[in-house]
């Protein structure tokens, strides 16, 4: 079985978020980077399982520049077989969903894994976007994953309960929570992933969609305005006029 799965890297939890330039440009000075933990704790980790189980190779690809090599040899560490950095600056999602479905395209992967979004951007745009650019099946937000014959077993949660699919491969899926439990790079898998391949391509040349013109922080927590519950209608109006809910 042939896997490939997309990985992006993060700013880590704990880090301010400051913008430069105009607030147009995300300031990495001091910054330390991750692996998306989508990416690496449910998608990355459920793959090397299977490929533990069933047999088979786990690449990982990454579409960014050089400065995000040391993230790719972590995902080398926990137990990927190869993997790729496209050489681009990954600031458009649709710009990345192409870059990556023109290097699988003529792969013959069997399946595509994604985390089911960045926790940086949150957009969980790409998978579906790689999806349909490869013409091929997909499932969103996957807690299970399990192969029968050719076939994926997969359940994701819905209102009300959970949702099993069966489909069969190749497909992509964007994997959630409950998909794999996070693993820890050994130093046997550290010493391994500095002589792992990790190739390097030029861009394809994809279109970008989108342009980045200013960043804004989320303001953050307010003062809460308490209203005596015998008081509906002042909470209806503050809503309207105020909140702008209804």
């Amino acid at each position: 079985m042939k896997i490939l799965v997309c990985i992006s890297k993060a700013p880590d939890t704990t880090t301010k978020i400051l913008f430069k330039d105009n607030d147009s440009v995300f300031n990495e000075d001091g910054v330390t980077f991750i692996i998306n933990p989508y990416d690496e704790w449910y998608a990355l980790v459920r793959a090397l399982e299977l490929k533990e189980t069933l047999g088979g190779t786990v690449t990982v690809l990454h579409v960014g520049l050089a400065s995000s090599d040391t993230e790719i040899r972590k995902a080398l560490a926990i137990g990927a077989d190869d993997a790729v950095r496209i050489d681009a600056e990954p600031n458009d999602a649709s710009f990345v969903a192409k870059e990556i479905a023109e290097f699988a395209k003529d792969k013959s992967f069997d399946l595509i894994l994604v985390g089911k979004e960045t926790i940086s951007f949150n957009g969980a745009t790409v998978g579906g976007q790689i999806a349909g650019s490869l013409d091929l099946p997909f499932i969103s937000l996957a807690t299970k994953l399990d192969i029968e014959s050719n076939n994926a077993i997969v359940e994701h949660d819905i209102d009300g309960g959970i949702e099993v699919l069966e489909c069969e491969m190749p497909l992509v899926i964007s994997c959630s929570k409950g998909m794999a439990e996070a693993r820890i790079p050994n130093m046997r898998g550290i010493m391994a992933a500095r002589t792992k391949p990790l190739l390097v391509l030029p861009s394809f040349g994809s279109q970008r969609l989108t342009n980045t013109i200013k960043y804004s922080l989320n303001p953050g927590r307010t003062t809460c305005k308490f209203i005596d519950a015998e008081n509906a209608q002042q909470l209806i109006e503050l809503l309207h006029n105020e909140a702008k809910v209804i």
